[in-house]
């Protein structure tokens, strides 16, 4: 049990600023900012965005499956440590700023040690005199529970929203939590704001405007039109469609500038050396406009907010421990220059179990890259393979992996473009197997093997790497606990009412285009966009086209063999196509393509970042209409 936390008003230091008065939000309206999609994001995010406009919330999502691995690392050799230490960092001029604003701060930078993270702000807000409450939630750590397996360094539930709001209620300026859904850092603030009820038990979550925190009138006061009346239960369906639309907004936030033009298949069209970061105009019936602070680079358009919709995500449902929300109703309108409007989402009850992400230290892997330059490109690389494979047949690591990249061009004008990339990876559970065998071996070649051998990097020891895998726990059996400004712990239940995921029914596609069009050999990208990345092992291509015809053909070309045919690695794996209708686009999960996940590094671009952009470039007879 983590001990009572200490009172967290520090007096005011007589150097602090007095408070500045921005323009308020709309009525009715919270607006939930994003300052980081990751740990190593852009530093200066979170002063910028406190800066750069009005704000009631700004929220930082710093964690992911490779990013709880680096923590759990940290953690072996420090206790005291495993959370995100940019974070504490960035708020030595940012607290000032939030408190002189009145915005909230909710932070999932707590990672293994949300405790410990709030003990460390409110040493830092003490130190720079700055009066704030902080509370954190956790109880998302489960490792300690056991019979996760061998060797596994971090066992955490995602938990949902409802700690965040119980802490806001409270009164807390600073949150921090642990593993969380990266949405939750949206929909607890949106909760506490609206009185949205997340568990079925009203107690905790119909908490009342955040502008007042410490008023806990119950929902429905006639004085405080912004916030409806709300029964305290989950079959009302507002609450479930209320908090399905603040997970799509959270989930468009959650990448940072993903949202706002960065990593977009049409950025030549736009200005995007540096974008803003996004925030979200969120409304009581949980609509919201996504925008950005005015005069901040980047855009937002459909395009941008499609495209991050697409990321990360599968079929029509996409399920959270707050709300599953049905990606099926999104609708998206451009309401003015660098705002889209998210509309008419559904939500359904959640599943009854958590995700809970293992990660676990899989073995050590050593790489070496030979550079094979000017002609015989292919007899060079065979040489060396056969070379390298002699020295490691006494005792052959478990997994031995080559890859030949063509990036050589004939006739090229400078040595690199006339060079090519051949890389060997090997992985074993045996240090002496993947070091100094692998290595020694390589450094012997250097003058009896191919013309021109040298390597990208001198070969080094062996290294580990790490391996994600999902698990589930019920979740009325994780100890979900908001720990508010006063040390108080709550206990935050579960949602009373749960609902098993099933697959939706396939929609209809759309009429195909006429038969007999011309068409021409082209790229697929010039009439689609796409938008990939990773989920536990699995790979998500998400596809969109930007015209009604445009769907018409996609719809009907892109199909799970024709994905296969483009996508060769995808071949002998499952893929999964889901259509998305009101958003023009396909979405594909290759099951696998990534092994144990980004940690295990078992792939060239581990976590599929550029799979989509592959893909576009692929090519296809399109119909010249469309070109």
């Amino acid at each position: 049990m983590t001990p009572p936390s200490p009172p967290d008003s520090p007096p005011a230091s007589p150097h602090a600023s007095p408070p500045v008065s921005l323009p308020a939000s709309p009525p009715g309206v919270l607006r939930i900012g994003n300052a980081s999609g990751f740990y190593g994001d852009r530093f200066d995010a979170l002063r910028d965005m406190l800066t750069g406009g009005p704000l009631d919330v700004l929220t930082g999502d710093y964690l992911a499956e490779l990013t709880m691995l680096i923590l759990g690392r940290d953690r072996l050799r420090n206790p005291d440590a495993g959370y995100a230490k940019t974070f504490l960092r960035q708020l030595e001029e940012g607290l000032g700023l939030a408190h002189e604003r009145g915005v909230k701060i909710v932070t999932n930078a707590g990672g293994l040690n949300p405790a410990g993270l709030a003990a460390a702000v409110r040493a830092l807000a003490a130190r720079v005199g700055v009066p704030v409450r902080v509370a954190h939630v956790e109880g998302d750590d489960l490792l300690a529970r056991g019979g996760w397996g061998d060797g596994v360094l971090t066992a955490n539930a995602y938990l949902g929203g409802a700690g965040i709001a119980a802490c806001l209620r409270a009164g807390a300026d600073v949150v921090v939590t642990g593993r969380v859904t990266d949405a939750a850092l949206v929909t607890g603030p949106a909760a506490a704001h609206f009185g949205w009820d997340l568990t079925g038990t009203d107690d905790l979550t119909s908490t009342g405007d955040l502008s007042r925190p410490h008023d806990l009138s119950r929902p429905g006061d006639p004085d405080r039109p912004d916030n409806p009346a709300r029964p305290g239960d989950l079959d009302r369906p507002g609450d479930l469609d209320a908090l399905a639309g603040a997970v799509v907004a959270g989930h468009v936030l959650e990448c940072g500038t993903q949202a706002t033009g960065g990593n977009y298949s049409f950025f030549a069209r736009h200005d995007i050396r540096r974008p803003g970061f996004p925030l979200a105009e969120i409304h009581a019936d949980g609509s919201a406009v996504i925008t950005k602070h005015d005069g901040t680079g980047g855009v937002v358009d459909i395009g941008t907010v499609t495209a991050q919709l697409l990321y990360e995500t599968g079929g029509a449902r996409y399920a959270g421990p707050d709300v599953t929300a049905r990606l099926d109703t999104v609708r998206l309108d451009q309401d003015g220059p660098d705002r889209v409007r998210i509309s008419g989402v559904r939500g359904e009850p959640p599943p009854p179990a958590l995700k809970v992400g293992l990660n676990r230290l899989g073995g050590l892997r050593n790489e070496i890259v030979f550079v094979l330059t000017g002609l015989d490109i292919d007899a060079k690389a065979r040489l060396v393979r056969g070379q390298m494979e002699d020295a490691l047949a006494g005792r052959r690591p478990a997994e031995v992996r080559w890859e030949l990249a063509r990036t050589d061009r004939p006739d090229a004008d400078t040595e690199e473009t006339a060079s090519a990339l051949l890389r060997l990876v090997v992985r074993d559970s045996d240090p002496e197997v993947v070091g100094r065998a692998v290595s020694g071996a390589a450094i012997e070649l250097a003058l009896g093997s191919y013309p021109g051998f040298h390597v990208t990097a001198p070969p080094g020891n062996a290294v580990p790497y790490g391996v994600f895998e999902a698990a589930y726990a019920d979740a009325s059996e994780v100890a979900h606990t908001a720990v508010l400004p006063d040390g108080r712990r709550v206990a935050v239940p579960a949602p009373l009412r749960t609902k098993a995921l099933e697959p939706v029914p396939a929609p209809p596609p759309p009429e195909p285009l006429p038969a007999g069009l011309p068409t021409r050999r082209a790229p697929l990208g010039l009439v689609v966009g796409a938008r990939s990345g990773d989920k536990d092992g699995d790979a998500n291509v998400g596809v969109w086209a930007r015209s009604e015809d445009g769907w018409r053909w996609l719809a009907h070309t892109l199909t799970t063999d024709r994905f296969r045919e483009l996508i060769p690695e995808s071949r002998e794996l499952t893929v999964v196509r889901h259509l998305l209708p009101r958003l023009r686009a396909v979405n594909f999960t290759v099951e696998g393509l990534l092994g144990e996940g980004v940690a295990a590094q078992a792939r060239f671009d581990p976590q599929a970042k550029a799979l989509g952009e592959w893909l576009r470039a692929r090519r296809a007879d399109i119909p010249e209409v469309l070109l």
